[in-house]
């Protein structure tokens, strides 16, 4: 069990960690991403790997949206929300996209 601290590492000699979530500081509802390097025996560290984890609001629903990594120049491509879920029961009924533009 660790209560992370962004950009604060936690070392384990264990291949698994639980997050321990304090109710009263909740980790923030959106994605949130973790990373992991691991280090062998003759102190050789990895590239980091992440893994970015949905934290899904109980009553309102959660968009997760899908896209190509790489699109060709001058070609259409798919968005897809259909991974979009509510934990509180309900039904995605609509979706709304927006282009932000570029990445600054």
């Amino acid at each position: 069990m660790a209560e992370f601290i962004p950009g604060t590492d936690i070392s384990t000699d264990v291949p698994t960690i639980e997050v321990t979530v304090n109710p009263d500081k909740p980790l923030p509802l959106g994605r949130q991403t973790f990373r992991l390097v691991v280090i062998d025996d003759a102190g050789n560290a990895s590239k980091p790997d992440e893994v970015t984890i949905i934290v899904a609001d109980q009553d309102a629903p959660t968009a997760v949206i899908r896209g190509p990594r790489i699109a060709a120049f001058a070609k259409s491509f798919e968005l897809d929300g259909s991974a979009s879920f509510d934990v509180g029961g309900g039904k995605v009924v609509k979706y709304v996209w927006t282009y932000l533009g570029p990445v600054t």
